[in-house]
């Protein structure tokens, strides 16, 4: 690949907020240092159990066998790693990897409460991943590209550690498609959840930011042409929950 050249600073979002480039990655770190105790329980809380059921979608999608190498990116708490651990079986490799040390600490914990064993542990920026070319077989990143300071960078960054046949998965928020959901959904997010914050994980504000952070995320189809200009082919998307998550699957070939 060429070098590409380097990113001038500019300001990027942060929920509603422009913060200077540079400034994000900590902002977001703060956050996510903040929530991580509670974080499984208020995704129960969130989507009243339903994530569980977008999780195993997002997964199906990974089209896994046994012995296949995959790497859960932004995995923070593991729930996507422990579902990945027993489709690739023992002769796979899995890796879960996120940028926030809380959050692999978390997931550490309930891998090992689980008997989850044999699973690496990399804490990387999704923008520079620590890995060589083609060393999985499928990437997944769930409810963590939005975050990212340089989606374009994580995509490509996801699409290089992929081998020739390889597919990636982003599971996210997205823009409701039915008529009426989304007035609902902004009353919800921007009303219930940080409320649930505050009384439940008692930080209103990290939860204020997450219900921002999924305003500011880019549409489906947005989504989709940022995968295909980061290399991916046959990129395309399934809505689910009337486009509250999508589901996007793209092919390294």
């Amino acid at each position: 690949m060429s070098e590409r050249p380097p990113r001038s600073e500019g300001t990027t979002h942060f929920g509603f907020r422009e913060v200077p480039e540079g400034d994000k990655t900590r902002l977001v770190g703060e956050v996510f240092h903040s929530v991580a105790s509670r974080y499984d329980l208020m995704n129960d809380l969130m989507s009243f159990g339903i994530h569980r059921m977008w999780k195993r979608f997002a997964v199906d999608q990974l089209d896994l066998h046994r012995g296949q190498a995959v790497l859960d990116l932004a995995g923070g708490t593991g729930d996507l790693t422990a579902r990945i651990r027993k489709r690739v079986g023992p002769s796979g490799r899995v890796c879960l990897s996120d940028i926030n040390s809380s959050m692999l600490e978390q997931g550490r914990a309930r891998l090992a409460d689980a008997g989850i064993a044999g699973v690496e542990i990399v804490q990387a920026n999704a923008e520079d991943l620590p890995f060589a070319d083609g060393e999985f077989d499928a990437v997944i990143i769930g409810f963590g590209l939005r975050n990212v300071t340089h989606k374009d960078a994580a995509l490509r960054s996801m699409y290089r550690v992929l081998k020739p046949g390889g597919r990636a998965v982003v599971l996210e928020f997205s823009h409701p498609v039915v008529p009426g959901l989304g007035k609902l959904y902004d009353s919800y997010s921007f009303n219930i959840l940080p409320l649930m914050g505050k009384v439940v994980a008692r930080d209103e504000e990290s939860y204020r930011y997450l219900a921002e952070s999924i305003r500011r995320h880019p549409d489906q189809e947005t989504l989709k042409d940022m995968m295909t200009e980061a290399g991916f082919d046959r990129a395309h998307y399934f809505n689910l929950s009337g486009g509250i998550v999508a589901v996007h699957k793209g092919y390294h070939l």
